[in-house]
């Protein structure tokens, strides 16, 4: 079948250029249709396969996004999972499954990877490999080429709500509960440092997004990505700040360490780090320790305990510091941690949240505040907050 689509759309595609004038989208729907129509080779095609081969030639012509264009509408998909050009998966309400999508082949999936890059002025190809990017409507975009990629081109699409989660929408959901969210309410109002770590897909930008809408009104907030994806309110006196990637000279690239030190000469409130992958931890963790209250960042993590040794080896990675000093900072810089997991049902959950109490025998000391249990959920464990002081600052509650 790939054969023969290929060959329309090829056919479509002359008589567009042969036309020497511009064609409106419902003339190619129009030429396409009536070519797949009158194929002798589709003659005994079903008529609903007719109209889905349309589809995707239209799609494959006029589409950045080509045969995928149905799939980025499609707002019950959370996810697209492109394994090579006839294996394409998708993610809806938390259950993966496979569709009937394919592309004709590596050159097409490997044009819409690059109109990707082209929108946000980055390049993919043999010698740079592997895009991080994100299209206009915020999805997160990872791609790699076919020279790394042995069943070819790979493209994975993570999208997001149009209309974005509040903390009602996880209550209601079971991720949080109504006490446990109350208390991260007055925890970011009051200035506290929250990490929030999780595995892939836990919710963790999501549930960042949410804690970001606590922070008051009048604080300027400076936001830093590696790839924008947090979704704040543009009103708000708010700052975003996005990582480049080299050109194709090899010039130009800004990492996540020189805009996070760049951000602490722009007079915030607070800053929001959307991911800690490396040595931005140092410039982080920092600016935490002298005086930027407030501060949120996430990571992956497999446990609150976990991520601080995370923490710990990419501080370690770089800078030459002694493991103490760098235990130090840590629970110096961090008042909070939030771990997040995802259950055999797919649902995402607040699994743990824990303050951070310092140093016990040169090893960090958790004081485990909200525990999930299997039974009964997430649950308060009875230990009060020991650092109460910037909550009594701000007055207690807000």
């Amino acid at each position: 079948m790939n054969h023969i689509i290929l060959r329309i759309t090829e056919e479509v595609r002359k008589q567009i250029q042969q036309a020497g004038e511009v064609i409106s989208d419902q003339q190619v729907a129009e030429l396409a249709e009536e070519m797949v129509l009158r194929d002798p080779e589709l003659a005994e095609t079903h008529f609903k396969m007719k109209v889905r081969i349309v589809n995707q030639i239209f799609c494959t012509l006029r589409r950045d996004m080509g045969i995928l264009e149905p799939l980025i509408a499609d707002d019950s998909i959370s996810e697209i999972m492109v394994n090579g050009t006839d294996s394409i998966y998708i993610e809806r309400r938390g259950h993966t499954e496979k569709t009937e999508l394919n592309f004709m082949n590596a050159q097409e999936l490997h044009e819409v990877i690059r109109r990707i890059g082209a929108r946000v002025h980055r390049e993919i190809n043999e010698r740079t490999p592997i895009l991080d990017a994100r299209l206009p409507d915020g999805s997160r975009v990872n791609a790699v080429y076919s020279n790394v990629a042995l069943d070819g081109p790979v493209l994975t699409i993570r999208k997001f709500p149009r209309q974005a989660l509040t903390m009602e929408h996880l209550i209601r959901s079971g991720t949080v509960t109504r006490e446990a969210a109350e208390f991260l309410r007055q925890m970011v109002r009051a200035g506290y440092n929250i990490f929030i770590s999780g595995g892939t897909s836990s919710g963790k930008t999501t549930f960042l997004n949410i804690l970001s809408d606590y922070i008051p009104r009048k604080d300027r907030i400076i936001v830093i990505e590696d790839s924008a994806e947090l979704q704040l309110d543009p009103t708000r006196n708010l700052v975003r700040l996005e990582c480049r990637t080299a050109n194709a000279q090899g010039k130009g690239q800004i990492e996540m360490n020189q805009l996070i030190r760049a951000s602490l000469r722009m007079r915030p409130d607070r800053i929001v780090v959307g991911e800690v992958r490396g040595s931005e931890v140092v410039d982080m963790i920092q600016a935490m320790n002298t005086g930027h209250d407030g501060s949120l960042s996430t990571g992956h993590g497999n446990s609150p305990e976990g991520m601080l040794y995370r923490l710990e080896a990419m501080f370690l990675q770089a800078a030459d510091y002694p493991i103490p000093a760098i235990r130090g900072q840590l629970a110096e810089g961090i008042d909070l941690m939030v771990h997040l997991g995802r259950m055999a049902d797919q649902r995402r959950v607040v699994m743990e949240i824990a303050e951070i109490t310092g140093l016990e025998q040169d090893r960090i000391s958790l004081n485990k505040l909200f525990i999930y249990d299997i039974n009964n959920g997430l649950v308060a464990t009875g230990n009060p907050l020991k650092n109460i002081r910037k909550l009594e600052m701000n007055g207690g509650r807000s």
